[in-house]
C-alpha cells in the first residue's frame, strides 16, 4: 500500500472528513470540524508531497498543476473509498487537501436533519430552481446526493448530473441517472448544461454555479419546465438570491430579478455545527419561494426576505437563528457553538437572553503553560529520555503558551551532557535553539544532525530533518505538534 493510501486510510478509520499534506507539517486530518496533527507520522517535504501527487494525478490535472498552481481531481482506492482531491501551492511548497466521499449513498432518514421532511417535500417538485449553498465542508454535497436518492428511488424520471469532480456514484433504480464529470466527460458546467437539454432529462443536478454563464443557463434550464438542484458558496438565503442577480451586469439585473423571481423553489443555506456527544449535525435557513418572496424578488425588496423567513414557518421555512436556538434547547449542540456559527449574533444571544441561557462568548480559551524545569525531580534530570521529551514538548508543543525555549535549551543541553550526542537530540536541541531564536545555531545544529544521521544509518529522519532546516533558515520556529 503507498503512502498516500495508508494516510487515507487512517482517515477514513478516524472518521475525518478531511485530509490535509502541507509541506513542513506532518498530515492533518478534521474529525468533527476540528483539526487534528497526525504526529506519529513523518513531516513531509513539498518534494514528497509532490512525488504523492505525481503518482495518483490525471495527467490533464498535472499539466493544469503546472500552468496554474493548483488542480481538482477525484481519486479512489478499491475497498476503501472515493475522495475529492485539490491540489495547492504555497508559500513553503506543494500541498493537497483530499475530501472523504462515504462509500454508502445517505438517506434523508439517515442524516439526522430536523429539517428532513421540508427536502422530502422539496424532492417531490417537478420543475423550478432548488439552491443549496453554505461554505466548504457543509454538507452541501450530502444533502443533495440525499435528495436525488430519494428521487431515484420514488419517481420514474431521467436525472443528469455535471460535477467537478463526480462525488457520490449513484446507480440507476427507478430513475435513470447520467453523471458527468467536467474536465473528463464534458469541457465545462455551461457546455454541459447546454447539451443537458437536449439529452431529454427531468431533473439536472449541477455542482456548482460557479461563473455568470453557468448560472444563466441554470435559470434557463429551471424556466423551461425542469427542476434544477445546484450549490452555491453564500452564507444565508438572503445573500444567495442578492448574489444571483449581482453576477450580472447592472442593465440586465432586472430582467434576471424577473427569471429568478419565476424559477426560484427554495434556498437551503446550511452549516455543521458540532455536538455535544460527537460527530456534527447541521442547521439550516430554509426560504421558500411563495408568492409573497418572489414578488419581493421581483420587486428589489431582498432586505424584506429574513422577515419572510421568520413568518413563513407554516410552509417549512427557518431562519438560521431559530434553527442553531431549537439545536440547543434539544441538546444537541452548546450554547456557545451555536453563538460561534450565528450569522446574526446579537439576534440568537437575545433568545438566550430571554430563555435564561448563559453564553461562553470567549472566542480563544488559553491554555494553561506546561509546567516547567523546576517542578522536574532529581531523578528525571538524570533521566536523557525523560529530558528529552520535556525539551521537545516546550519546543515545539503547537499550543503556543505551552513553549518555553530557554528551558527548552537548558533541558536538551543537559540531555546531551548525559547521553551520546545522536541525531535526535540535535533535533531537539535545534528545535528548543529557534524557539529561543538563535536560528544562527539551530541552523549549524540541524545541520550536525543531518550529518549525524547520515553516519549512523538513521535515514528515515534525514527528511524530516531538512524540511526543519527549512524553517530554521527563514528565521522560523518549529511549526508545531500537539502533546
Amino acid at each position: 500500500m503507498s503512502q498516500i493510501d495508508k494516510l487515507l486510510e487512517i482517515a477514513m478509520t478516524s472518521g475525518a472528513s478531511d485530509l490535509h499534506i502541507s509541506a513542513g507539517y506532518c498530515p492533518c486530518i478534521r474529525v468533527d470540524g476540528s483539526m487534528k496533527f497526525l504526529t506519529d507520522q513523518p513531516i513531509l517535504t513539498a518534494e514528497e508531497n509532490m512525488k504523492i501527487l505525481e503518482g495518483i494525478m490525471p495527467e490533464r490535472n498535472l499539466r493544469e498543476f503546472e500552468q496554474s498552481w493548483d488542480t481538482d481531481f477525484g481519486y479512489e482506492i478499491d475497498g476503501l473509498g472515493r475522495f475529492r482531491v485539490n491540489a495547492f501551492n504555497d508559500s513553503v511548497g506543494t500541498g493537497a487537501v483530499f475530501r472523504t466521499i462515504p462509500p454508502d449513498l445517505p438517506r434523508l432518514d439517515g442524516l439526522g436533519l430536523s429539517f428532513a421532511d421540508t427536502l422530502r417535500e422539496l424532492s417531490m417538485h417537478t420543475k423550478g430552481l432548488i439552491i443549496v449553498t453554505g461554505p466548504t465542508g457543509s454538507g452541501k454535497s450530502t444533502t443533495l446526493a440525499a435528495m436525488i436518492d430519494l428521487i431515484n428511488r420514488t419517481r420514474t424520471e431521467h436525472i443528469i448530473t455535471v460535477e467537478d469532480p463526480i462525488e457520490f456514484s449513484h446507480k440507476s433504480l427507478s430513475c435513470l441517472i447520467n453523471q458527468r464529470e467536467v474536465h473528463r466527460h464534458t469541457r465545462s458546467f455551461a457546455g454541459a448544461l447546454r447539451a443537458a437539454l437536449r439529452e431529454d432529462p427531468d431533473i439536472v443536478l449541477l455542482g456548482e454555479m460557479r461563473d455568470l454563464e453557468t448560472t444563466e443557463i441554470a435559470l434557463e434550464t429551471a424556466e423551461t419546465g425542469h427542476l434544477v438542484l445546484a450549490t452555491l458558496h453564500t452564507n444565508t438565503a438572503t445573500s444567495t438570491v442578492d448574489r444571483i442577480i449581482d453576477k450580472f451586469p447592472a442593465g440586465r439585473q432586472n430582467q434576471i430579478r424577473t427569471l429568478l423571481s419565476n424559477t426560484l423553489t427554495a434556498v437551503i443555506s446550511q452549516t455543521l455545527c458540532k455536538r455535544n456527544d460527537g460527530g456534527r449535525v447541521a442547521a439550516a435557513e430554509i426560504l421558500i419561494a411563495t408568492s409573497g418572496v418572489r414578488a419581493m424578488i421581483r420587486d428589489m425588496k431582498t432586505h424584506q426576505l429574513p422577515t419572510a423567513i421568520q413568518v413563513g414557518s407554516n410552509v417549512g421555512m427557518r431562519s438560521f437563528t431559530d434553527s442553531l436556538y431549537q439545536l440547543v434547547v434539544d441538546g444537541l449542540i452548546s450554547p456557545r457553538e451555536a453563538y460561534l456559527k450565528a450569522v446574526d449574533k446579537l439576534s440568537i444571544e437575545q433568545k438566550f437572553d430571554d430563555a435564561g441561557i448563559v453564553v461562553d462568548k470567549t472566542l480563544v480559551h488559553i491554555v494553561p503553560e506546561e509546567p516547567v524545569a523546576d517542578d522536574i525531580s532529581p531523578e528525571e534530570m538524570n533521566s536523557p529520555e525523560f529530558l528529552k521529551e520535556r525539551a521537545w514538548l516546550l519546543a515545539t508543543n503547537r499550543m503556543t503558551p505551552a513553549r518555553n525555549g530557554e528551558k527548552a535549551v537548558a533541558l536538551a543541553q543537559r540531555a546531551i551532557d548525559l547521553s551520546e550526542q545522536d541525531a535526535e537530540t540535535l533535533m531537539i536541541l535545534a528545535a528548543a535553539l529557534a524557539q529561543n531564536n538563535d536560528f544562527r545555531d539551530a541552523v549549524d545544529t540541524i545541520r550536525q544532525a543531518i550529518q549525524e544521521a547520515k553516519r549512523s544509518g538513521d535515514t528515515e529522519r534525514i527528511p524530516e530533518l531538512k524540511s526543519q532546516l527549512t524553517f530554521y533558515r527563514k528565521g522560523q520556529v518549529h511549526p508545531g505538534v500537539f502533546d
